[in-house]
């Protein structure tokens, strides 16, 4: 066909034709995509949400899905994560390090609970830890720094948000002055959560002074088309000398410079310290998560942590003095503790007494991350629920849940299991706000008792099962925590561990207003609506 005949058939053409030809490409390009959700998505919800946003809004769905709509963590990292872990499982057969062990030591109640996490994770269980339950974040500030100081070898910090302000800069120049002194510093922060830091003068000091500084997930334009740049890197974990650990939800941050423009109080946090005079335990598998992270953030992290992994020998760690002579160290620390001392926390009214150590518990660390570790950490949660005999507690800053979980809740309650759930009366997200508030009701009437913190944004993630199991981490009650962020948890197996995150839930309900179902049932209709519009999007909060 030569050009003029190209032309006239075009002229000959109407507005009409046009319109037609892109009604038929709409229709088409839309069965492709709600067929292309439908397949991919396995949650039920995740769907729903998608292809209503798809319809609702086509342009604006159709460019969303492509870039958020399926957890792709990038090809690349993907390999470096497999490298680094097949690094890892190397040197613990060459170092006879088993960490799929301890399913034994578990009650027989708890052991299908606890392989859900070993036969994703590769992760067991643990036994021998002192821990200590560190509740205001002054605490958690200055055991922090007396470990930093105390660090004779190496120092692995990953965070989602480092704030530089207040306490966190004298952690900062501790860590710089241990960098100094010949101690190995690395600290691994999201790219997003810590936008702030990477682009201050903290950072940059760090570097000068010694500190390998990484960039967990970076983002930027030419990234999105290969990867999802919401998926972040939500863990907190700090590993000293490979023998003592933190894990919480607690950010370095200070609470009373931290998001002080929000209008929802200082945030509370939570951390656990965490002993042990094992050759392996809890800490050894902090240290490995840790490393992994760092390592699959780019090649030359990997070259590095080959070469580590090739010389480490375990031999070394085990006979140096200071893990020789923990028990007396973790002993001494609790001795010196003075239970009735009341925590500094700003103008928050909460006041948590000084928890002592608490020796012999019995634990399992279980991380997640998208397309690597399936939703382990969901899966271990809805378990434990319908395992439950007496009371559940959770508490969480966001409360966004699916159908099965919410199910699992209400079943519970009418099973006749106590449930209590803990959330802030304000958040820092207006949808994640009503979406949670479109959940209250049938809670209610379920039998579930809602308690609305009021001291604060309470940002304190716990779960607490009939007083012998205990999920605590950095896990909400949200699909983002479950299926898109890189989390970590500690199932806590204890009684005596377990009754001392159950005591501060209890102090967190002393500062709670409680919600009534008839008060819920009063409010204006066009509120229930509003929530229940914003439930429909819930999955992609």
């Amino acid at each position: 066909m030569d050009t003029f005949t190209l032309e006239k058939t075009f002229t000959t053409w109407s507005w009409g034709d046009f319109a037609g030809l892109g009604l038929v490409f709409h229709i088409v390009l839309m069965i492709v995509m709600t067929l292309r959700i439908v397949t991919v998505q396995r949650n039920i919800g995740v769907s729903i949400a998608w292809v209503a946003v798809l319809y609702t809004l086509p342009l604006f769905g159709f460019i969303a899905y492509l870039l958020l709509g399926e957890p792709m963590i990038g090809r690349r990292y993907r390999e470096r994560v497999d490298q680094a872990n097949l690094m890892m499982n190397d040197m613990a057969r060459r170092e006879h390090l088993v960490f799929d062990q301890g399913q034994e030591l578990l009650p027989a109640n708890y052991r299908g609970v606890s392989q859900i996490g070993t036969r994703w994770t590769g992760l067991g269980v643990f036994p021998e830890h002192h821990m200590q339950l560190l509740t205001d974040p002054n605490t958690i500030f200055q055991s922090l720094i007396k470990d930093i100081n105390a660090a004779q070898r190496i120092i692995l910090m990953e965070f989602y948000i480092v704030y530089p302000k207040g306490q966190v800069l004298e952690v900062m120049d501790a860590l710089a002055a241990a960098a100094q002194r010949g101690v190995e510093c690395h600290i691994l922060a999201d790219s997003v959560g810590s936008f702030s830091f990477f682009n201050s003068s903290a950072h940059r000091s760090l570097e000068k002074s010694g500190v390998f500084v990484h960039q967990s997930l970076p983002v930027g334009l030419f990234k999105t088309l290969f990867k999802r740049s919401d998926l972040r890197n939500h863990r907190k974990l700090v590993v000293f000398d490979e023998c003592i650990g933190y894990i919480g939800s607690f950010n370095l941050v200070d609470p009373k410079f931290f998001k002080q423009n929000k209008n929802v109080g200082q945030w509370i946090d939570v951390a656990i310290r965490t002993t042990s005079p094992q050759s392996i335990s809890i800490t050894t598998a902090m240290a490995v998560v840790v490393a992994t992270d760092i390592g699959a953030e780019n090649n030359d992290n990997l070259n590095a942590l080959h070469h580590r992994v090739n010389s480490y020998t375990r031999k070394l760690y085990v006979m140096d003095p200071t893990i020789n002579d923990l028990n007396s160290r973790v002993k001494v620390l609790g001795s010196n503790m003075d239970n009735h001392e009341q925590p500094d926390i700003g103008s928050t009214s909460i006041v948590i007494p000084k928890m002592p150590v608490v020796e012999g518990v019995l634990a399992q660390l279980i991380p997640s991350a998208p397309q690597v570790t399936a939703h382990v950490i969901y899966n271990t949660l809805v378990t434990v629920i319908h395992r439950a005999n007496k009371r559940i507690c959770m508490t969480t800053p966001y409360f966004v849940p699916d159908e099965a979980l919410s199910g699992a809740l209400m079943i519970a309650a009418k099973r006749g299991v106590e449930v209590t759930l803990i959330v802030p009366e304000k958040v820092d997200s207006f949808l994640v706000q009503h979406a949670s508030q479109a959940y209250y009701q049938e809670l209610l009437e379920a039998g579930v008792t809602i308690a609305l913190f009021k001291g604060g944004l309470l940002h304190t993630k716990t779960v607490v099962i009939d007083d012998d199991y205990c999920l605590f981490g950095t896990v909400n009650i949200d699909m983002r925590s479950f299926y898109l962020n890189m989390e970590v948890s500690l199932a806590i197996y204890t009684p005596e561990m377990v009754a001392q995150v159950s005591d501060c839930q209890e102090v967190y309900l002393q500062n709670c207003r409680f919600l009534g179902l008839e008060e819920w049932q009063q409010r204006h209709g066009s509120a229930h609506l509003f929530d229940n519009v914003v439930r429909l999007f819930s999955p992609l909060l």
